[in-house]
């Protein structure tokens, strides 16, 4: 695809206006009318739509999505929502990190085109009631530990979809249950779009990105090292010969639980496509954990075979 960035102006928005570093202007937007006129307009003029779906309180692993996005597609748009339906009635909603302005400012320095920044009205206006189940591939993992997870992430991301009108969506591998469950989506609805997954971006070392870290005290945050090195540790024992998951799974449960600071919420080895537990590696796995380092929640995982790069 030829170099068409920032092509899809006259900006439209029923927001505000930012400007770019190079000149050009970044649209706000909303409204999920102004949204879908926004994608409308882009589309009708042949021009592709990559779309990144953030939570916000950017770190340098949502840049490297828009980066992507901004490669493929002539127009990239982001969303920023914090989602209420994923959270349970225990979990950090309210509390979950936010800082729009450095947001606006991080999303600018990518080259973003738009911000979808809807507030709840729009999302869930009054009387809302369809959800998305996506079954199976749910019922492991984090869809044991937080129930109706799923179902809040897999309706809100039909809802970004039909609202931004992508081409392309681009997630990341870090949770890799969620890209799993999106793709299945986007299959079994004969969804008109591409989902793209890029590695995860870890800090130096070793530390998975996440907007949950800063809520990690020093302590705990070298404590936290202790997922990235457990996959680490797994993968060595399956290059020397190691196929018991069994095995596997013991020596990566000892390992992090003698760290301070942890408590696992799970550790499993899943088969890639149908997120169910298996006893060997006979077939493509992956690793996937869950650990609370103080009071807050880490995810990391490690499909066997690809590069882990630590």
């Amino acid at each position: 695809m030829q170099d068409t960035r920032r092509i899809c102006k006259p900006p439209v928005t029923d927001g505000e206006a930012f400007l770019l570093g190079n000149g050009e202007i970044m649209d706000t937007i909303e409204t999920v009318t102004a949204m879908q006129a926004y994608a409308d307009r882009q589309r009708s003029a042949g021009k592709t739509i990559s779309f990144v779906p953030t939570m916000g309180y950017f770190h340098e692993g949502h840049l490297n999505l828009m980066r992507e996005g901004r490669k493929r597609g002539d127009c990239l748009a982001i969303s920023i929502y914090v989602n209420p339906t994923q959270f349970g009635p225990q979990e950090d909603l309210a509390r979950y990190p936010r800082d729009l302005e450095r947001d606006r400012r991080m999303a600018e320095s990518v080259g973003v085109d738009v911000l979808f920044y809807p507030p709840d009205r729009e999302m869930y206006p009054e009387h809302y009631s369809t959800y998305v189940n996506v079954e199976k591939v749910t019922e492991n993992l984090c869809g044991l530990s937080r129930p109706g997870h799923f179902r809040g992430v897999a309706t809100i991301c039909c809802k970004l979809f039909n609202m931004v009108k992508p081409h392309v969506a681009i997630f990341g591998k870090k949770d890799f249950q969620q890209l799993t469950v999106i793709r299945r989506m986007v299959q079994d609805l004969n969804m008109d779009l591409r989902i793209e997954a890029m590695a995860t971006t870890r800090e130096a070392d070793g530390l998975a990105m996440s907007s949950r870290n800063v809520y990690l005290s020093p302590e705990e945050r070298a404590a936290a090292l202790c997922l990235s090195r457990s996959l680490q540790m797994a993968q060595a024992l399956k290059d020397r010969g190691e196929l018991e998951t069994s095995r596997i799974l013991a020596a990566t449960s000892d390992f992090i639980a003698g760290h301070p600071h942890t408590r696992i919420d799970y550790i499993k080895i899943c088969d890639t496509q149908t997120m169910m537990d298996v006893e060997t590696l006979e077939r493509e796995s992956v690793l996937a954990l869950a650990v609370y380092v103080g009071k807050t929640r880490l995810i990391d995982n490690h499909v066997f075979g690809e590069p882990l790069d630590i």
